[in-house]
């Protein structure tokens, strides 16, 4: 029996060590060498959360975001509220309306209330949201606080993730789109295309790139897609950099001198073949470009070029809050939106530092 165990163990062993020793792909490595890295990983899982909240805003958000108590102004973290839900007409957007209150009685189908103004005033049950007590009297707790307009700020916090979470993505795509086709054109073509590209590689590098931005919106208009076209349009630079140095380095490999003896066109070649190898450190630059994009996107709300009100921006709250720093008060308007961003900002390029480890073939551990 002893034997038998013996070689069951020493068997499992064995087969532990060909799963080591078994080739993988460069994928699988890169995944590995990334989970290894704590600070990567921990990127990796930070921006994860924030996807989820973005993805999940309407059922992750305790109230509406732009829903406005003015009684309930710059109120500090963790404030009670006390309110009574009153129906609405549905064309207001809510099906309820919101009335702070300091107390209540009800009277058969008469509800008395004091207002928080001190006010005495009579509503009938009949006009109450609901049925229930429970349904049309609600005590909310403000987390992080108000803001001058009595709305919540950490249900704004969680919709402004959103907003910069889209701006990042689809600003980053635009420049991926641009900054990867003139890139890769460039470096295998060279000649007079490479010269037309880097021409207008230089013209775009010139402007700084806020102001670039600032331009671009401004012949946009203010709104939602014109940020992410704004962004995008202006930070394809890199991109095309890289690529282009990559494709340099490409274009005189084997694989890509069979090609051209078998006959393949160039946009073959480029796209399924070239490509593909330079795909590592445009990850890395794709992480950063996302990261840019967040904080050029905040940059401009702040300064009333980006995402109108009311929409909650995390780059409109820190302006909305701006003045109260002076004043002293009102510290969370600033405090909360400034570390999401932050938050989110790290944790997007400790990602791509991990990203920019783990793609690099020569390391083996």
């Amino acid at each position: 029996m002893t034997n038998k165990t013996e070689t069951i163990a020493a068997k499992a062993e064995y087969d532990a060590l060909l799963a080591d020793a078994a080739p993988h792909s460069p994928l699988y490595q890169s995944w590995k060498r990334l989970t290894r890295n704590r600070l990567a990983f921990g990127g990796l899982i930070l921006v994860c959360a924030f996807i989820i909240v973005a993805l999940f805003a309407p059922a992750l958000a305790p109230m509406n975001p732009n829903a406005q108590i003015y009684e309930y102004e710059i109120k500090p973290p963790l404030f009670q509220g006390n309110v009574i839900l009153k129906k609405s007409d549905a064309s207001e957007g809510d099906p309820f309306k919101a009335i702070p209150i300091r107390s209540y009685v009800q009277q058969g189908d008469t509800l008395f209330i004091t207002d928080f103004e001190g006010r005495a005033e009579k509503i009938p049950t009949s006009e109450l949201f609901g049925t229930k007590e429970s349904d049309w009297r609600k005590t909310p707790i403000y987390l992080m606080g108000t803001d001058k307009y009595g709305r919540d700020v950490f249900s704004r916090i969680i919709y402004g993730a959103r907003v910069s979470l889209a701006v990042g993505a689809i600003a980053t795509s635009i420049s991926l789109l641009i900054g990867i086709t003139l890139g890769a054109v460039a470096g295998y073509f060279r000649g007079k295309v490479d010269a037309v590209v880097m021409w207008a590689m230089n013209v775009v590098w010139s402007f700084p790139e806020l102001l670039l931005v600032i331009a671009i919106s401004v012949a946009l208009g203010r709104g939602f897609w014109q940020v992410f076209l704004a962004v995008g349009l202006a930070s394809w630079v890199d991109t095309a950099r890289i690529v282009r140095g990559q494709f340099f380095s490409l274009r005189e490999r084997e694989f890509v001198e069979a090609t051209k003896a078998l006959g393949f066109s160039a946009g073959r070649t480029i796209f399924k073949h070239i490509l593909p190898n330079a795909l590592g450190p445009v990850t890395v630059v794709a992480t950063a470009g996302f990261a840019t994009a967040i904080i050029a996107e905040a940059s401009l709300s702040f300064l009333g070029f980006g995402v109108q009100p009311p929409t909650a921006s995390w780059g409109s709250m820190l302006r909305d809050g701006y003045a109260y720093i002076v004043s002293g008060n009102g510290w969370w308007l600033t405090v909360f939106p400034g570390l999401a961003i932050m938050l989110a900002v790290l944790a997007i390029n400790l990602l791509g530092d991990g990203l920019r480890d783990a793609f690099d073939t020569r390391l083996k551990s």
